[in-house]
């Protein structure tokens, strides 16, 4: 999974993400694929989806005045746990406006002065033949309360959820302050001692 406006690599645990059903990772063979944690959805997920739903998060409809923050393109591969691509998933994301400020009733009203009305803050998109997504967005900023900027993620195949994830940026300075990415950093960790020792 890539977030590229600098070449960023975005980060959960090593480089390739998966779920206990999928995979999410880019250029791996399946017995290097590492096992994507499931993270919480959050409370912001959207209680009122836009009507434009589309992949390009930086533009509404046929406004021509874009969102506000560092645009930036991601993308990446659903892969099943043989490595093979998965077709017709949908890759849902979501995150905060260049504000701080989600597409939320409980957050956006309370803050609406603040809330970028050019930013979509949700999209989704289906997989390819190649199991390949792809969004344009905002690069994701810190807020209170929640120092790793990130990128939530859901991934379906028709009403079935397969993984509820959360994407952070490999090196921020906030990560270790964040206490969702230190459990899962944690986790990793022991799964990683498990299977070193054969348990």
């Amino acid at each position: 999974m890539t977030l590229s406006n600098s070449n960023r690599r975005l980060f959960l645990g090593t480089s390739g993400v998966l779920a206990s059903s999928l995979l999410m990772t880019r250029g791996l063979f399946a017995e290097q694929l590492v096992e994507t944690p499931s993270m919480t959805e959050g409370p912001f997920y959207p209680d009122h989806l836009p009507l434009d739903t589309d992949n390009d998060l930086v533009v509404i409809s046929d406004s021509l005045t874009p969102a506000i923050g560092s645009i930036t393109q991601l993308s990446g591969r659903v892969l099943g746990k043989n490595g093979k691509p998965i077709n017709n998933a949908t890759v849902e994301i979501w995150q905060c406006d260049g504000n701080g400020v989600y597409l939320h009733s409980k957050d956006s009203k309370p803050r609406a002065v603040k809330q970028d009305k050019n930013f979509q803050g949700y999209g989704r998109f289906e997989t390819n033949s190649e199991g390949e997504y792809r969004f344009r967005t905002i690069e994701p900023v810190e807020y209170p309360g929640r120092p790793a900027p990130h990128i939530h993620f859901k991934v379906k195949i028709g009403d079935r959820e397969l993984l509820t994830t959360q994407l952070m940026i490999r090196g921020h300075a906030g990560n270790d302050r964040d206490g969702i990415f230190r459990s899962v950093i944690k986790q990793l960790e022991q799964k990683r001692l498990r299977i070193h020792n054969g348990v």
